[in-house]
């Protein structure tokens, strides 16, 4: 595995996504298991990784401060509702973050291939990356680069969802929660007359 580059700190993002509306009205979590792990880690980052006990409850943690950092990062607006009332402390999430992107130092190399721009990869000194290493040190790139600006928490109706921000008018992650919002709007103005006539 190797460190993230700009596209890849979005695998931050990915992993807050674990955490998701079940369409039932609940909220699902994808990471239950090591199972639920090794799927997201193959599908995303990791073709030949397979989770055990330990990794699951490390990058169940590192999701956590992840999702902590992503609710001060779209400050003033309200965070998640999935863990709203149940935030890591900012500072504790930023010192995990900074304590799990360390444990496994990485060497930058340079790539200049003919006809291209030279690019930077940092690859792990020891040639075996931990997960949760490359996971922290994407949520670092993230959070310091320009995607935060566009974070948002989307409050569709039951979407525990956090997105990017891609055109000025969007409200929310995608349209089915648009159009979830406005018929809980639409239906929010027809009921209030209606309760005020029974009074």
């Amino acid at each position: 595995m190797q460190d993230p580059t700009n596209d890849d700190a979005r695998l931050a993002l990915d992993l807050a996504l674990t955490i998701r509306h079940d369409g039932h009205g609940g909220v699902a979590d994808d990471l239950t298991d090591p199972a639920g792990l090794t799927t997201w880690a193959q599908a995303h980052m990791a073709p030949g990784f397979v989770a055990g006990d330990a990794e699951l409850a490390a990058v169940r943690e590192l999701r956590a401060a992840i999702r902590a950092l992503f609710a001060r990062a779209v400050r003033p607006a309200a965070p998640s509702p999935a863990d709203a009332a149940r935030l890591m402390p900012v500072p504790d999430a930023v010192n995990l973050l900074n304590t799990v992107a360390a444990r496994t130092p990485t060497i930058p190399r340079l790539y200049w291939a003919e006809d291209a721009q030279p690019v930077v990869e940092h690859r792990a000194a020891d040639g075996a990356d931990d997960l949760t290493a490359v996971l922290a040190r994407a949520a670092i790139a993230f959070l310091a680069g320009p995607d935060r600006e566009r974070l948002r928490a989307c409050h569709a109706p039951r979407c525990v969802r956090y997105f990017i921000k891609e055109h000025p008018r969007q409200e929310w992650c995608k349209p089915a929660c648009g159009n979830r919002a406005r018929v809980a709007r639409h239906h929010e103005r027809h009921r209030k007359p209606a309760d005020s006539l029974g009074e």
